[in-house]
């Protein structure tokens, strides 16, 4: 018997007993559905949070203070402390102490009320300096940023995000038009473009003001001279690990430290933060996948158990093709055929099942599904594997039967 023939007996003895065969098929194909939509969302969490670490700026480093310790011995988380100051930003923006950083903008951020008219609206309220446009890789969707000019006359001016203007405004043009900063009357001189949501904020949802006006209008008290975070962007990605030493080192002489494990302030990059997050998504996803191949596993013995059955039913015609002269090795091959075919069919269907949820189930979840064609086809050559695997027992049972048992049994 050639291959043809193994081909067509096994597919028909498939298709003759269809109900059995399609539960069976059920079975392969949601599991290999549950493999590609867990492997898809931890991929697509992965691209989210590298276009989130992306959206802060290219090229960035993160300059945040240390911790504060209370009288009682209580020691408050990272960032808690007024460790830097615009003096820092500063010195960091010297060409000749840092010649690897390209721009830094120091930081200072508080959450206000915004009202215009009768609308009100409340987010984070950036204070910072010209560079921030630069360092965050922001642009305007019209107007103009904040001018050094800005910072120098504490000026009452503000830039909106997206989100920021049109909750106030709504489809009103925003810039000329004046909003109260908590009490404070100020100017809208410009509307950044959207860059979209984190994890953890909004990016969309804040208002931009000069660092001078928000330490003296919004902040206040003995620390209006101290800032939140310094955001550096160092010259290239080649040389981020230079401008990440040199402001350590400056750091560290500033604040009069010898010790770098004595440092009262942390830098982070982007890779760290990026790390951070997939080290998490990727655990999870292996978690689910391992959860979703559990059900792959049992459509592998749903395929050995039809397979068996297939093996009882068919005693005589294995014993008469024996006795034709069809040797063990073929009746092994038709029987890892008609395995292979269900695993085949459970595979792209499962795989088609994939892809219409990948595309469907964003719609109503707020996470995106990544789907690959190296998922996708490794997804079928796997539910084959699983066909195979799971038929082997089955087949050689068959063609261990001896023809003379096979034919005179009931």
């Amino acid at each position: 018997m050639n291959w043809t023939e193994t081909i067509r007996t096994g597919l028909s003895a498939v298709i003759t007993h269809r109900l059995r065969s399609a539960l069976t098929i059920l079975g392969i194909m949601i599991g290999i559905a549950a493999v590609i939509l867990t492997v898809g969302l931890g991929e697509g969490a992965q691209a989210q949070v590298a276009n989130e670490v992306n959206a802060l700026g290219s090229n960035l480093l993160i300059v945040t203070p240390g911790s504060t310790t209370s009288s009682s011995g209580v020691r408050g988380g990272f960032g808690s402390a007024s460790t830097l100051t615009v003096g820092n930003a500063t010195a960091l923006g010297s060409r000749t102490v840092a010649p690897d950083i390209a721009a830094v903008a120091p930081t200072l951020s508080t959450s206000k009320e915004l009202t215009y008219d009768t609308t009100n609206w409340t987010t984070t309220v950036v204070g910072t300096d010209p560079s921030w446009l630069q360092v965050r890789n922001e642009t305007l969707a019209e107007g103009r940023f904040i001018v050094q000019r800005d910072v120098t006359d504490h000026a009452a001016v503000t830039v909106l995000a997206s989100t920021t203007a049109q909750e106030l405004f709504g489809f009103r043009d925003p810039v000329g038009q004046t909003v109260d900063v908590g009490t404070t009357p100020m100017t809208v001189i410009g509307v950044l473009n959207s860059v979209g949501s984190s994890s953890t904020t909004n990016e969309d949802d804040q208002a931009i003001v000069p660092i001078t006006t928000a330490a003296d209008r919004l902040v206040g008290g003995t620390t209006r001279d101290k800032v939140g975070q310094i955001l550096i962007e160092a010259t290239s990605g080649g040389t981020l690990s230079a401008a990440y030493q040199e402001t350590d080192d400056e750091l560290l002489a500033l604040h009069g430290i010898t010790s770098p494990g004595g440092a009262d302030f942390t830098i982070t990059t982007q890779q760290q933060l990026a790390a951070a997050s997939n080290s998490v998504n990727q655990t999870l996803t292996v978690l689910l996948a391992g959860v979703a191949g559990i059900s792959l596993l049992v459509g592998g013995i749903g395929v050995m158990n039809i397979m068996l059955v297939s093996v009882t039913e068919r005693v005589r015609e294995i014993g008469l093709r024996k006795a034709l002269g069809a040797t063990p090795r073929i009746i092994r091959r038709q029987f890892l055929v008609e395995a292979s075919f269900l695993g085949l069919v459970g595979g792209v269907l499962g795989a088609a099942l994939g892809i219409t949820g990948a595309l469907v189930l964003p719609h109503f979840i707020s996470d995106p599904i990544a789907i690959s064609a190296a998922a996708l086809s490794g997804s079928i050559a796997v539910a084959v594997a699983i066909g195979v695997a799971f038929g082997v027992y089955p087949a050689s049972r068959a063609a261990r039967l001896h023809p003379i048992d096979a034919l005179r049994s009931e």
